[in-house]
């Protein structure tokens, strides 16, 4: 009997485990009241090389050789063939990764990938109302709704988020919203000291690259001032390179910031799928788009993350 129990677990997928995930002193919990740690794959944008990896079955592959429980994906506004510039592609190319990841029991993080979110705010509202509506009442729909900005305030970010959150919240009244950081995602301790009030179930994104000489002990010092403060962070994209997708891949570095992650029980998709030829790149290129990659199709990035994905999610 004890033998049977256990394979019953283990069968369960992520949103039986967890189901409807909130908010509550700074930490991501799930339906038990229990803190919850998702882990998982960032697609990358959704256009040029990484594009063709926006397939069901790459999701499939993802789920039951990857383990993970959390796709993101990375719907690109500003470049050609974007967002501003083919709405409705791009609608129809992120929901197949969506409907897909829904069937598979698992959660499913959907990026505005935009630097310059406001922008682009009425754009905005217009997809995240459709969205919103399209998967309205299921807990398994994470909103991300400015990547990465660049160079501005929080002040900036704050006032979009607030025009845009009331936009999603008529469709998705409990969801996990994850609001930008100044500076790539990474001032959150600015943030830490004036956050949004009055709205339920908002996160705050949190990005590094784990090489990266300037991504290191004072990037962490910054994240840990916001986590004192109960900030609630998701880090929605990390990768084991440098902040230009390239750069070394320092596995010692790597791995203090994987320790680091899971010490404050921080939820993270890994940035990225695709087969360009950089070092963040978990795929060699011509990897199949069907999945089923062999040992010899993933980069060292791809093998290290699978093989973190594995152990930690099973």
């Amino acid at each position: 009997m004890a033998c049977l129990l256990y394979v019953t677990a283990a069968a369960q997928t992520a949103i039986q485990q967890h189901g409807k995930l909130s908010i509550r002193q700074g930490k991501l919990i799930d339906q038990q009241e229990k803190i919850v740690q998702l882990r998982g794959i960032s697609l990358s944008w959704s256009i040029w090389e990484g594009k063709k990896y926006y397939t069901p079955e790459v999701v499939d592959w993802l789920v039951d050789d990857f383990k993970v429980n959390l796709i993101r994906v990375a719907m690109a506004i500003e470049p050609d063939s974007g967002y501003l510039q083919l709405p409705e592609e791009q609608f129809n190319l992120i929901t197949k990764v969506v409907d897909r990841a829904i069937e598979r029991g698992i959660y499913v993080l959907i990026d505005w990938h935009d630097h310059h979110a406001n922008q682009h705010i009425e754009q905005a509202k217009k997809f995240f109302t459709k969205i919103a509506q399209r998967y309205q009442g299921n807990p398994q729909l994470i909103y991300e709704i400015w990547n990465e900005p660049e160079k501005t305030t929080w002040q900036v970010v704050k006032h979009y988020a607030i025009a845009l959150i009331p936009t999603i919240r008529k469709y998705a009244q409990d969801n996990i919203i994850v609001v930008g950081s100044p500076h790539w995602d990474q001032d959150v301790d600015r943030v830490a000291h004036d956050p949004i009030t009055n709205m339920n179930n908002i996160a705050y994104s949190f990005h590094f690259y784990a090489s990266d000489p300037n991504h290191q002990e004072r990037l962490r010092h910054q994240a840990a001032q916001a986590l004192t403060m109960q900030l609630p962070l998701l880090v929605t994209e990390w990768g084991v390179g440098e902040a230009n997708g390239d750069g070394r891949f320092d596995r010692k570095k790597t791995d203090i910031w994987l320790h680091w992650m899971e010490e404050n029980q921080l939820s993270w998709t890994n940035w990225n799928l695709t087969d360009k030829n950089e070092t963040t790149a978990l795929l060699k290129p011509k990897a199949s788009v069907r999945g089923h990659w062999k040992k010899n199709e993933l980069t060292p990035a791809g093998r290290y993350i699978r093989a973190q994905l594995i152990k930690l999610n099973q």
